[in-house]
């Protein structure tokens, strides 16, 4: 079975195998709950059932787009004139002028303008027969769209690029799965919880790697969803929320046909918290198994306690995210009803106000539950988790040593002894330094070299001697 096999996360690359007894568990608790959620799908999906659109339900409107050519004020003290050239439907290619509203919160139109024009489909060469609803925006959402793209395949690159598949299989769930099926006139509640477990198998096996941490995230989300499920519908029961607002109400009056407007609404909660119970559960379960190669001693308490002190950092960032993501959807409701002159409690217990308020603090609820549960289910799993020891690179054998011969060392040269100063001279002969180097004459040589050497004379006598 892939929910179970061996772990080859794109995220987690050091992830031990599982064991045979880890396997058994997690096989025994998620294959049933992915067949419930395949077989949910099959009986809630409107096989055979078509939808009617258009002018079929009264809506004869369809959208012409056109450029704006000219702007002028000249029809009236709040109304412009605005030529466009239409670039598709009936007329293509002619211009015709458009009286539009001018003034506070109007639409201020230039030359070049992209437009989108409602056609009645009576006349199409009537200026009556169109109204400037909206401008065209297909290129800067597609720019967007490719940035958007480039970011994450530049920081995730492979595992980016499987993230980025999952959110296009969850698009894909929605429009071809969930939208169709509530229509169709399905209950919005369990369609939602089959349409929340289809994007969670797909995403989080997708982006995170088939791997018993995987799918100890998948079990935990599952938890936190049935809890925000109940939750909801517990408490819109007990507030009376009827989930009926201006778009909810346009949409029956288009249906023609019963809906369940509460259950839209639990609907639009358990869509709106999947995402976040996604990045808690995978964080809560990569923590723990951290904490379990760390130390693979530390038993299902410690590895408890330690989960949910790092669970506990995280979520009051989490639950910060949920209500600002709510009340910034919600902005203009609350400034307009801010407008009317009520008390707080009374803005805060109105209807539009309320199943938002049940929808955030639900959701919340949620979220925080995920960390404990999950972080329990994480650890239960881990510590039943065999742990590859940790791979030393082994060290290098010593090179041998060369073994050198050891050579006597050469013994100084006797220095020569120091020759005796030359001489210059000879006391007896002379020395010539022209002649060469001088050498000593044997003594004999000397004698017969040395020239006789006369006899002083004789020292005579003084005459005055007697």
């Amino acid at each position: 079975m892939l929910l179970v096999g061996h772990g080859h996360g794109h995220s987690h690359a050091l992830e031990e195998p599982a064991s045979e007894r880890v396997r058994t568990l997690l096989m025994w608790l998620l294959v049933p709950l992915a067949l419930a959620t395949l077989v949910g799908a099959a009986l809630l999906y409107p096989f055979g059932h078509e939808q009617k659109t258009g002018a079929a339900i009264g809506l004869h409107q369809k959208p012409v787009a056109a450029v704006v050519t000219g702007v002028a004020e000249n029809c009236g003290e709040k109304c412009i004139a605005v030529t466009v050239r239409m670039t598709d439907g009936d007329a293509n290619g002619q211009s015709i002028t458009i009286p539009s509203p001018h003034g506070p919160g109007a639409p201020h139109f230039q030359l070049g303008d992209e437009v989108v024009l409602s056609y009645s489909g009576s006349q199409p060469q009537a200026a009556e027969s169109y109204q400037i609803v909206d401008f065209q925006r297909g290129w800067s959402l597609v720019v967007l769209a490719v940035l958007f793209a480039a970011a994450v395949l530049l920081l995730g690159r492979w595992q980016g690029f499987a993230a980025l598949g999952a959110l296009l299989l969850s698009f894909v769930v929605l429009v071809l799965f969930v939208m169709p099926s509530i229509l169709a006139g399905k209950s919005p509640l369990l369609v939602a919880v089959v349409g929340a477990g289809l994007i969670m198998f797909v995403v989080l096996y997708l982006t995170h790697g088939i791997s018993a941490r995987t799918s100890t995230a998948v079990l935990g989300t599952l938890v936190s969803l049935s809890l925000i499920g109940v939750l909801g519908a517990l408490f819109s029961a007990l507030a009376s929320l009827t989930g009926l607002d201006e778009d909810t109400i346009n949409l029956v009056t288009v249906l023609g046909t019963d809906i369940d407007t509460r259950g839209l609404l639990l609907a639009g909660t358990l869509i709106g918290a999947l995402g976040v119970l996604d990045d808690v559960t995978v964080t809560q379960t990569s923590a723990v198994w951290e904490l379990r190669r760390a130390n693979d001693k530390l038993t299902w308490r410690e590895l408890f306690a330690a989960g949910s002190r790092i669970g506990r950092d995280h979520m009051s960032s989490v639950v910060n995210t949920l209500v600002m993501a709510y009340a910034g959807a919600a902005l203009p409701l609350l400034l307009a009803i801010s407008l009317a002159g009520r008390s707080m409690g009374e803005i805060l217990t109105a209807q539009q106000i309320a199943q938002e308020i049940v929808r955030t603090l639900v959701g919340s609820i949620g979220l925080v539950a995920a960390i404990p549960v999950t972080t329990a289910l994480a650890a239960l799993v881990a510590v039943r988790q065999e742990v590859a020891p940790a791979v030393h690179e082994p060290e290098p054998e010593p090179e041998p040593e060369t073994k050198t011969v050891k050579r006597a060392k050469p013994q100084p040269k006797s220095q020569p002894k120091p020759r005796p100063a030359r001489i210059e001279g000879d006391l007896f002969t002379g020395y010539d330094p022209d002649k060469g180097p001088w050498e000593r004459p044997s003594e004999r040589a000397a004698r017969r070299a040395a020239p006789a050497r006369q006899a002083p004379p004789a020292r005579r006598r003084s005459s005055g001697s007697p």
